[in-house]
């Protein structure tokens, strides 16, 4: 996801340079609404992949 992102960033950048004021802002929109959604699902897969390690860690 966070390959998403970047990739509408830099198409963002390229129509913003071009003259395409309005899809660069919608696609900027978009990709920083990625972003965020990629920084969440890699905060709660870091804090579930700590807690599986712990547990399994506590077995041994």
């Amino acid at each position: 996801m966070f390959g998403w992102a970047i990739t509408l960033g830099i198409i963002a950048l390229i129509a913003a340079i071009l003259g395409f004021g309005g899809i660069a802002g919608a696609l900027v929109d978009i990709a920083i609404i990625i972003f965020v959604i990629a920084l969440i699902g890699a905060a709660i897969f870091a804090i579930l992949g700590w807690k599986a390690a712990k547990a399994i860690g506590n077995k041994l």
